[in-house]
């Protein structure tokens, strides 16, 4: 474990520094789901660096990768990487975007990096291990009532989502204390991980987005899963919260309609 996060460590401190260098020259190359759905030149060249990286070590893993890079592996250990998390933020200069770098064994995330160099942090961890943030061990918040709660939350691309999910969190918002919108889900993650947010909800993560943060959680001892019962967290709904706050959290939400078309 030890040597695949040293590995993940120094592939995503590569990726930031191309993006860091890079960030003059940013423009949008591309739309994907909807016009507010941006890949850059960064993406790519983000993503290349880190495959070329993960592979000249570790040939015979599979990865896959936001922006397309996909390839089976032999190993039981699966990379998933994405190259730039918060890409409209990057694009902005808002500072909350990161590059994501999990590994997984055996489908479960077990070794995470998000490298955030705008917000100067790197979060590390290891499932039912432990978390770090640039070296100092993190723990998860312990706030129980929801309406101490202070959570955040992403937003669909497709704008008939969004608006089914503005009324959703209009609904919300009296039940807890405040709502945070940062615009990258492994940050945001991570920063429920880190104690800085006492939970997270979002609709419509992928793999790449979650992996390495959900390790870090575990880490972390925040606990992440679905919207029911017990599945795990999924494209159609993560929550992370500290676990004495997960159930009630995760009982308001479905009360007041979050996942719901």
């Amino acid at each position: 474990m030890n040597e695949l996060l040293d590995l993940a460590t120094r592939a995503a401190a590569s990726a930031a520094d191309l993006l860091v260098q890079g960030w003059d020259q940013r423009e949008v190359v591309a739309t994907k789901s909807s016009q507010t759905d941006i890949v850059t030149q960064m993406d790519q060249g983000s993503e290349a660096l880190l495959v070329s990286t993960i592979l000249a070590e570790r040939p015979d893993d599979a990865i896959l990768g936001e922006e397309g890079s996909s390839r089976s592996g032999t190993t039981g250990v699966s990379w998933v990487i994405d190259p730039l998390d918060g890409t409209v933020n990057y694009l902005y200069g808002f500072p909350s975007w990161a590059v994501s770098v999990g590994v997984l064994i055996d489908d479960r995330p077990m070794v995470g990096v998000v490298h955030a160099p705008a917000l100067a942090t790197v979060w590390r961890g290891i499932a039912d291990d432990f978390a770090e943030a640039n070296g100092r061990p993190i723990r998860c918040g312990g706030v129980t009532e929801v309406s101490a709660a202070l959570v955040a939350t992403g937003f669909g691309y497709d704008p008939a989502v969004r608006a089914v999910q503005g009324v959703q969190v209009a609904a919300l918002l009296p039940q807890i204390r405040d709502i945070r919108r940062a615009g990258a889900a492994a940050v945001d993650m991570c920063w429920v991980a880190q104690g800085v947010v006492d939970a997270y909800f979002e609709r419509g993560t992928h793999l790449w987005d979650r992996a390495a943060a959900m390790a870090i959680c575990s880490g972390a001892g925040a606990r992440v899963g679905g919207l029911l019962g017990e599945e795990p967290a999924s494209n159609a709904m993560t929550v992370a919260a500290n676990p004495a706050l997960f159930e009630a959290l995760r009982a308001t939400l479905q009360e007041v309609g979050v996942g719901r078309d």
